[in-house]
């Protein structure tokens, strides 16, 4: 099936055609309808090759490191959400933590001819990102360093550290522990979540007069790694009698941890999380956790990348959510108090 037999099922020109599919300036309604149901009666499905050779595949691909993140499941409902009524196709590239990998991924992706890619807080070099931004439109998703070449979407990652600490506080503790990503210094990525979200926590802390219980154990943001992280800090000398976690995923596997120990939350141990996923709300979790709003974060980064693939806007954008805290029962006063 071909654009011919589509231009001439429905009485039209093949340029006619064209411009519907394109969604270019100028087609009517009509036009339109009559179109959009010629290919729907022929199951005409236009073939990827053939218009990324004329300019445009309408694929958008999207990196992210871990799929069991919870997290992420909510930005790609968002950017799904936002391109359901256009012809955009989303390709996901799970690419694993090792910055090479992301990068080979990246790579792929662009060789694939995707008009635009959403890299969610992207572990490869900060340079490879400009050069591939610099011919493919790119939106950066979590990391805070801003540029001229890529448009990205950020939380205000330190002000939900403060509202963690802040709350903890409130509640009667001292001792609270942060875990988080370790991040690296040699992809010169300078503003990175965690590295935000760590100065957030100890600016809290120093704020309350708290710098001398102040610990950053970094650990990879999945369920093993807060397991690991949690083993470490409660079988410590001088334990945390609270937790805090830059992800959901990493503060379920302190509370394995702290299940496996002996240890009662949020009796023996207040734990909060990141991210407020659909996991954190679960009858049996009921996990204390930050919103960040990630469907908004996905909607609004495929908003801006299709703006930038449809030249709409030409200038750099970097949009910032405003986290909340939400309450659950995982966090209380130490025991006590």
């Amino acid at each position: 099936m071909t654009i011919t037999d589509v231009a001439r099922h429905a009485g039209v020109s093949t340029a006619a055609v064209s411009k519907v599919m394109r969604n270019a300036y100028g087609v009517s309604e009509a036009m339109r309808e009559k179109v959009r149901a010629a290919i729907d009666d022929l199951g005409y499905r236009p073939h990827a090759a053939a218009r990324g050779m004329r300019g445009r595949t309408y694929t958008i691909g999207v990196l992210l490191d871990n799929v069991r993140n919870a997290f992420f499941a909510d930005i790609l409902d968002g950017i799904r959400d936002e391109l359901r009524h256009t012809d955009y196709t989303v390709l996901i590239g799970a690419a694993g933590f090792a910055p090479e990998e992301q990068a080979r991924t990246i790579r792929s992706l662009v060789d694939r001819q995707m008009d635009g890619l959403i890299l969610i807080a992207p572990g490869t070099p900060r340079a490879e990102v400009l050069a591939t931004a610099a011919s493919t439109p790119t939106v950066v998703i979590g990391h805070h360093d801003a540029s001229d070449t890529y448009d990205s979407v950020v939380d205000a990652d330190d002000v939900g550290a403060g509202l963690v600490v802040d709350h903890l506080v409130s509640l009667g503790h001292r001792d609270i522990a942060l875990v988080s990503a370790p991040g690296t210094r040699a992809n010169k990525w300078k503003r990175t979540p965690e590295a935000v979200l760590s100065e957030g926590y100890l600016h809290a802390m120093r704020r309350h007069g708290l710098d001398r219980f102040a610990r950053v154990h970094h650990t990879a943001y999945s369920d093993d790694g807060g397991f690991k992280a949690g083993m470490t800090l409660l079988t410590a000398d001088r334990p945390p009698t609270a937790v805090m976690c830059g992800a959901d995923v990493a503060a379920l596997g302190v509370y394995r941890a702290a299940h496996e120990l002996g240890l009662r939350i949020p009796r023996d141990l207040s734990l909060a999380g990141y991210n407020n996923t659909a996991l954190a709300a679960l009858a049996p979790v009921q996990l204390t956790s930050v919103d960040q709003a990630g469907h908004t974060m996905g909607s609004a980064a495929a908003r801006m990348l299709v703006e930038r693939v449809e030249s709409r806007r030409d200038r750099p954008v970097q949009t910032t959510m405003t986290p909340r805290l939400v309450v659950r029962s995982t966090t209380g006063a130490p025991r006590g108090r």
